[in-house]
């Protein structure tokens, strides 16, 4: 049964939440289960429906899935895993699902797998990760929404990645531990997620150098042994509470935060006049109603994180003056600008990938749709801020990023409720 958010906003914020684990994580280190047939266990898992569906895709290949605790998951990738059993619903539900490929590589010499789905922001093709294969020797085709994937042994040579591409830096990591030789790859991702990728691999005996630049290199080891893991917070929840907080009345702490992997944030909305307090592992926020015209490009980390610029649009309605915004990476990233427009805010999109934000503007309560996670993530926020009640449908987009949002608001006194249609 579809579902909906009903939001009154204009609620004062108060108290304390506490970020789960980094969906962006979650996917390429359960991915990693095909590795090696031993055991391996997960802490911090992030209940979303993103990671249950990479877990009902490990189960339908033949992972052994124990749960050993709310967020806490045993996984074993014994003899009889067969990725013949993909179900290719499941793959098109979900974008994470792309990280099976690298994992399925190490393992098979052969599979097939369906085109892998996830948000509505544009064409997210994965040339580059298929260009990346073929220069380690993989062959591939495509054919009724299938790739076929084929391959002698993979031997390590160099890469050039064309982009900073987060999934086709870890589908290499994933596709070269275990390879013939060494591995250099260049232009790499740095992430938070492709170094805990990374770190979780060294964890279970992989040789790599590097994250956290822009050139790894790994040296192929013959077998991986199970290892015990704990996912890095996430940054994207965390952001999407920050700018809560401030747009808000009161104060709320941000607990179970790495403030680095937030620091381009952190510094953007300190220029848009944003109050904080940032600590080892937490950031207090404080409502900022003087807020100032900024201008914003997502860029790779460690620049401004794309799936944050949704969340700070909100708060630039809010600021006097003219902001603009630029989203290089994903050419429909922008759509969810519609939806607050109806809502009263004054944008204009100058091409698919800028957009200008006219205030300060009132936003009020309107029916709305939630195109991607973000964009959902965007639309919450913008709720909390408008006058009168605010419906968000198709929240199934919401909740493939973030555990029960509605619940940690409510906890610091949103009025935000989920309801059946």
């Amino acid at each position: 049964m579809e579902e909906r958010f009903i939001i009154k906003g204009g609620k004062q914020l108060k108290g304390t939440v506490e970020i789960g684990g980094y969906k962006n994580s979650a996917g390429p280190i359960l991915s990693a289960a095909l590795l090696t047939q031993k055991p391996y266990q997960i802490d911090n898992l992030p209940l979303v429906e993103d990671v249950f569906r990479m877990l009902e895709l490990l189960q339908d290949m033949g992972v052994e899935i124990k749960w050993e605790g709310k967020r806490k998951v045993n996984i074993r990738a014994g003899s009889r895993v067969d990725p013949n059993k993909i179900n290719p619903d499941l793959m098109s539900k979900t974008r994470i699902s792309v990280l099976l490929i690298g994992a399925l590589l190490s393992r098979f010499k052969h599979f097939k797998i369906a085109r892998p789905g996830g948000d509505r922001i544009g064409l997210r093709p994965i040339f580059t990760h298929l260009q990346a294969l073929q220069d380690l020797g993989v062959k591939f085709s495509e054919k009724d929404n299938f790739y076929y994937f084929k391959r002698k042994e993979i031997l390590g040579r160099e890469v050039i990645l064309k982009e900073f591409s987060v999934t086709a830096t870890e589908n290499l990591l994933l596709s070269t531990v275990m390879s013939q030789g060494k591995t250099i790859i260049k232009g790499a991702a740095c992430e938070p997620q492709a170094q805990d990728l990374a770190q979780f691999l060294k964890e279970m005996g992989a040789k790599i150098q590097g994250e956290g630049t822009h050139t790894i290199k790994i040296e192929g080891v013959k077998k991986l042994h199970g290892a015990l893991h704990k996912i890095i917070p996430d940054p994207s929840e965390a952001g999407t509470f920050i700018a809560a907080g401030a747009i808000c009345p009161g104060k709320i702490l941000v607990k179970n935060v790495i403030p680095e992997h937030l620091d381009l944030f952190l510094d953007k909305i300190k220029e848009m006049g944003v109050k904080f307090k940032k600590g080892k592992n937490f950031v207090e926020v404080y409502y900022s109603p003087n807020l100032c015209p900024v201008k914003i490009q997502a860029l790779p980390y460690p620049g401004f994180p794309t799936d944050l610029l949704p969340v700070v649009l909100p708060l630039l309605t809010q600021a006097p003056g003219k902001s603009l915004v630029h989203d290089p990476l994903y050419e429909n990233r922008l759509n969810y600008t519609q939806e607050l427009r109806k809502m009263g805010a004054d944008i204009e999109i100058v091409d698919p990938h800028r957009a200008i934000i006219f205030g300060k503007t009132p936003l009020a309560g309107v029916k709305i749709e939630s195109w991607d996670i973000r964009a959902g993530a965007s639309l919450v926020v913008a709720g909390l801020l408008a006058q009168g009640q605010t419906t968000i449908e198709n929240i199934y987009q919401i909740d493939r990023g973030y555990e029960k949002i509605e619940e940690k608001l409510q906890k610091l006194g949103a009025d935000i409720k989920r309801v059946n249609l």
